[in-house]
């Protein structure tokens, strides 16, 4: 598979990977008392609304970077009222969280389903892996399967690489937001202030980001890939 078409496969899993994260933030933040991104129509499946508050982060920049580097880079969001999360702290908290916990939620299904074919003979474990090879067809399947094992590992590892770069506790990325759940309570509104009212720490935490996710990533990619292949080793 050209590797141009190996990225809009990815492409159209960021797509649908992001527009359920963004989902999660804003239906959690529905229930939390804060209506803004379900007034803005965010709490919703249908890509649209989230493409046309982020067209640049979801649309352009992520197929200029198909086609010159053959992986999407991308970014979205979904609107919250800072007086609520100012009010309640905790819920914003867990509003931050239900964005990574909606792509752990893809991995896991991706997961069962990889498992069901190797159940059911169409998948095996491949002799190497790499990011965009999770899984393989096994030689009496269809050659279909191909395809369909390379949609359902690209579901796994996109959404466990972007699960887990949301986690990063550095502004502006969910793991920042969600640190008021872990501080005392005289330290939250500081914490809050600080953050909103020094918008280039922005730019500090995505470098800080970038600088520490590769080392971060590769052993639990590694991880996750011995779980998903008891028994089977990988270097």
């Amino acid at each position: 598979m050209p590797k141009v078409l190996d990225g809009f496969v990815f492409y159209g899993v960021f797509l649908f990977s992001t527009t359920l994260h963004e989902a999660a933030h804003a239906w959690a933040a529905m229930r939390g008392g804060d209506r803004t991104a379900y007034e803005g129509g965010q709490v919703t499946l249908n890509p649209m609304p989230h493409i046309r508050r982020e067209i640049i982060g979801m649309v352009v920049l992520p197929i200029v970077s198909v086609l010159l580097s053959g992986w999407p880079l991308g970014f979205a969001s979904a609107p919250y009222n800072r007086s609520w999360a100012e009010r309640y702290p905790k819920r914003a908290g867990w509003m931050a969280l239900a964005g990574p916990g909606a792509n752990f939620l893809l991995v896991l299904l991706a997961a069962l389903l990889i498992n069901l074919g190797v159940l059911g003979g169409v998948f095996s474990a491949p002799e190497h892996i790499t990011f965009a090879d999770v899984t393989t067809a096994t030689a009496g399947a269809g050659s279909w399967w191909n395809s369909v094992g390379y949609l359902i590992g690209s579901v796994f590892a996109l959404n466990l690489l972007l699960g887990l770069f949301n986690l990063l506790p550095v502004p502006p990325l969910d793991g920042s937001a969600a640190l008021v759940l872990v501080m005392p309570d005289h330290m939250v509104r500081k914490y809050q202030d600080f953050i909103w009212s020094h918008p280039q720490v922005t730019w500090i935490g995505i470098i800080i980001a970038w600088q520490v996710f590769d080392k971060l990533f590769d052993p639990v990619f590694t991880m996750a890939i011995s779980h998903l292949y008891p028994g089977v080793s990988y270097s």
